[in-house]
């Protein structure tokens, strides 16, 4: 058993009807899709379900699971307090799906009734999960939930959550329905939510045409201006749910979209027709995080990186000596260069080491040392074992020459790393890392890697960052 069904809805309360009266013929297609969905899960005899809402209490560096004994709520800041929901909480599912992000290194938080209290948060069902559970309620369906907020964390880190929740529902052999509550686009046309962007319908048809065929790869590689300028809420909850499917052969159908008040309302379904044939696939999905990749002659540098450290872990010294008398080098990587190699298992951090400033002759020497130090001496992960070598991906990130800077205003976080300075401490990030979009975040957290304190003197530097990663 396992997730058997997932899901896109919207959750416009306005095609409540108790809420929207002869407004919810404007979004007529949306309810009729809705009802279908709801039967299509009927049929799959799911025990539970999941609903990941961007609406629900959210946290920026963790994934928020309701813990509360039963989940309710009701529409009355919608006018339609007799619309009222209770639901038996699947707390079996939720402590396992946290214990498996513990193992994987997923941060989560419990929203239990201490941390309500601490931080002044409702534990009461959002109408990112009322909405569509209306529907579903009106077609007889009255199961166990489990509700999932969004986090600001890195695409593949949502997608591997995804995944997760299929691990958790397979170990203990729940039958899951998974639904990504969302709306598109908020800026579809002048007087709209969040204003008119002209991009909005752009982000509606591109995400449509990734639903359309489950193209995972795709939906990630969006460009993140196109994200943020649409004025979304789906984007993130969407890609959770496709880390669900992953590994799974799925029947993808739109089963409508619309926009009449200048929101994308979206209703997909992913039926599961096969577990042995792949169709969602997260490999290569997110080629960059932290910068661009570049094709002339990554393959090489990226190469050198792997051979370093199977040479060094498989006890190959000839290879090794081999590699650090390479005469045959590229010229962009004659020089020196500061570098980070970064290795990834599963599509999770295993290792990261590297040099803000050049140690070595070359940039091959460098990224010899520094990624042997990141699969070897690495503090937050054991030494990498003969037998995980075949599951590593490599990057590496070849550094330009910082410059000091005089103000904060000469960073730009998603072209500019930046080096902060404090006495003995020295704090780095690297450019364009997700969920950073200030100076002063970027500043920020360079400063809690180092352990300067705020307030104190600190000098600046800036730097640009080339990175290689295999396809």
């Amino acid at each position: 058993m396992s997730v058997v069904f997932c899901g896109v809805v919207p959750h416009p309360p306005i095609m409540v009807p108790e809420v929207g009266g002869r407004e919810v013929e404007k979004v007529r297609d949306t309810i009729d899709a809705m009802f279908e969905l709801a039967k299509r899960i009927k049929t799959t005899a799911a025990d539970t379900l999941v609903f990941i809402s961007p609406h629900s209490s959210a946290f920026r560096d963790a994934i928020a699971l309701n813990c509360s004994s039963r989940l309710t709520g009701s529409l009355a800041n919608f006018r339609a307090s007799s619309v009222r929901f209770e639901y038996e909480n699947d707390k079996e599912l939720v402590d396992e799906i946290i214990k498996l992000c513990e193992v994987e290194g997923i941060s989560t938080i419990k929203l239990d009734d201490s941390i309500a209290m601490r931080f002044d948060i409702n534990l009461s069902l959002d109408h990112g999960v009322m909405v569509p559970l209306y529907f579903l309620k009106e077609e007889g369906i009255n199961l166990p939930l489990v509700v999932i907020s969004v986090a600001m964390l890195p695409l593949d880190e949502l997608y591997k959550f995804g995944m997760i929740i299929e691990k958790a529902s397979n170990a203990l052999g729940r039958r899951v329905a998974l639904l990504a509550s969302g709306d598109l686009s908020h800026r579809l046309k002048p007087g709209a939510p969040a204003g008119y962007d002209p991009v909005g319908a752009e982000f509606d048809q591109r995400i449509i045409d990734c639903l359309k065929e489950a193209n995972a790869k795709e939906l990630m590689s969006l460009p993140r201006d196109l994200v943020e300028r649409a004025g979304e809420c789906g984007y993130r909850p969407i890609i959770m749910m496709m880390g669900a499917l992953h590994g799974k052969k799925v029947k993808p159908e739109v089963l409508s979209y619309e926009a009449p008040f200048g929101v994308g309302y979206v209703v997909a379904s992913f039926e599961i027709e096969d577990e042995t044939s792949c169709s969602v696939c997260s490999r290569g999905i997110v080629e960059s995080e932290n910068g661009s990749c570049y094709e002339s002659n990554k393959n090489f540098i990226v190469n050198i990186a792997r051979k370093a450290l199977e040479s060094y872990v498989l006890g190959k010294k000839e290879e090794l000596e081999q590699l650090l008398n390479l005469k045959d080098i590229p010229e962009e990587f004659k020089r020196r260069a500061g570098t980070f190699v970064s290795i990834k298992k599963n599509g999770k951090l295993r290792g990261c080491i590297g040099t803000v400033f050049p140690q070595r002759m070359n940039i091959v020497e460098e990224v010899i040392h520094n990624a042997i130090s990141a699969g070897v001496n690495d503090p937050r992960f054991y030494p990498v074992k003969p037998e995980e070598l075949d599951e590593l991906e490599y990057s590496v990130d070849v550094l330009g020459e910082p410059e000091a800077i005089s103000s904060i205003e000469e960073l730009d976080p998603k072209k500019y790393g930046v080096i902060v300075t404090s006495g003995a401490k020295r704090g780095l990030l690297l450019p364009d890392l997700e969920g950073i979009n200030t100076p002063e975040e970027q500043v920020y957290i360079a400063m809690q890697k180092a352990g300067i304190s705020p307030g104190g003197k600190i000098s600046l530097e800036r730097f640009e960052v080339k990175r290689y990663k295999e396809k």
